[in-house]
């Protein structure tokens, strides 16, 4: 499969409501509340200029506008989660500090060089089929100075089959990297790495929440007859949690936030 088919895919699966059933709102370990970690480890406020690549419906950037008070654009290949996000800015009365476009996150190619003081991401860099297109698009929107944030699943070692394919993309878990790699992949555009942090703990709170709402999942079809979107088999979505699980117990999974800091000259 192609690297677009893959981005379109995975796109499409999280845009659909199945998806905040299973994992909230946030669609990531931690939730708001590492969220809004990464903030501070950034240094955000009121003047902050912030990206947030792979928005998704829009929690975190709305979310990092309240607490710091900094202005938000997020960045989707979902032109339905774009829509969706700026509903809910709309709802909240942030249009004025938030906005949501849709771009390819390898590309940023609608974005001007040196605007952003922050640029983040959440557990969504290790779906990116061209990680290094990715890294050299966040330093050329970077001022000098500006500073990069990253929580992402780590992986330390094989992982069982059921994760080849399209499925391990979606689930997040078929390109993640060890932090040496994200780090190494972050210096090969000139970044330097400030801070790395382990939260596994929080991983394994997303991984025991999916399993109790895939459960709860299958009893609401067989009972009302709802029909899954498509591509959803929540019998194979069932086996894939429990080996996550059973791979974070092993240390071959696992959570982290990267700071990183473009060079001011």
């Amino acid at each position: 499969m192609t690297a677009e088919a893959i981005k379109a895919c995975c796109a499409e699966l999280y845009a659909n409501d199945w998806m905040r059933l299973l994992v909230g709102d946030s669609f990531h370990p931690g939730g708001l509340p590492l969220t809004e970690r990464l903030g501070q480890l950034l240094g955000l406020d009121e003047r902050s200029r912030v990206l947030d690549l792979a928005s998704g419906p829009g929690a975190s950037a709305l979310h990092l506008a309240r607490s710091f008070g900094c202005r938000v654009i997020g960045v989707d290949y979902s032109s339905t989660n774009v829509a969706r996000a700026r509903e809910q800015a709309e709802r909240e009365g942030l249009l004025h500090r938030v906005d949501f476009v849709k771009s390819d996150a390898e590309q940023l190619s609608a974005l001007d060089d040196e605007f952003f003081d922050v640029v983040l991401c959440e557990c969504a860099y290790c779906t990116f089929p061209n990680k290094y297109s990715a890294a050299a698009a966040i330093a050329r929107v970077l001022v000098p100075g500006g500073r990069f944030g990253l929580s992402d699943l780590t992986r330390n070692g094989g992982l069982p089959p059921e994760f080849d394919g399209l499925v391990g993309w979606i689930a997040c878990i078929a390109d993640a990297q060890p932090v040496a790699s994200y780090v190494a992949g972050l210096q090969a555009v000139g970044l330097t790495i400030d801070h790395v942090e382990v939260h596994d703990g929080a991983l394994v709170e997303l991984i025991d929440q999916v399993r109790g709402r895939l459960l709860s999942a299958e009893l609401v079809t067989k009972i009302q007859d709802v029909e899954l979107p498509r591509g959803v088999d929540l019998q194979r979505a069932k086996q894939i949690a429990r080996s996550a699980a059973e791979a974070v117990k092993a240390g071959t999974l696992g959570y982290s936030l990267i700071i990183a800091t473009k060079p001011a000259c």
